[in-house]
């Protein structure tokens, strides 16, 4: 587990395989939102929370699709230490979200994440 004080979020901390995302979307539960679809799996023994970001190629170019991509995984950077331990989560952004900004974005995960109770 990362100190209380410590902002990075490196790769061991994110999902990458596709069967981590299989298994969240199987097994976890799913919140909806207007700009992104929260998946949070439980699982025991796994360290801290694990994160992963889908942006679809529909969503629009690859800049937008970067832009959407960096604001989603900053925004977890900044909660992660809110998270509770032993959670995947996986993150799927929504066409709409390529036209939101920073703050839209984060009162959606903030609201999706207390509806998921995945935050302490």
């Amino acid at each position: 587990m990362l100190k209380p004080s410590s902002l990075s979020f490196p790769k061991t901390r994110r999902l990458t395989r596709d069967s981590d995302f299989e298994r969240v979307k199987q097994r976890g539960q799913t919140e909806h939102g207007k700009l992104i679809v929260l998946g949070a799996f439980a699982v025991r023994n796994s360290g801290g929370a694990r994160v992963g970001v889908v942006v679809r190629r529909r969503l629009g170019s690859a800049v937008v699709r970067n832009r959407v991509r960096r604001r989603l995984r900053e925004i977890v950077r900044t909660h992660q230490n809110d998270l509770r331990d032993d959670m995947w989560i996986v993150l799927i952004a929504r066409r709409a979200a390529a036209n939101a900004g920073y703050r839209a974005l984060e009162d959606e995960w903030l609201r999706l994440a207390k509806r998921a109770s995945i935050l302490l």
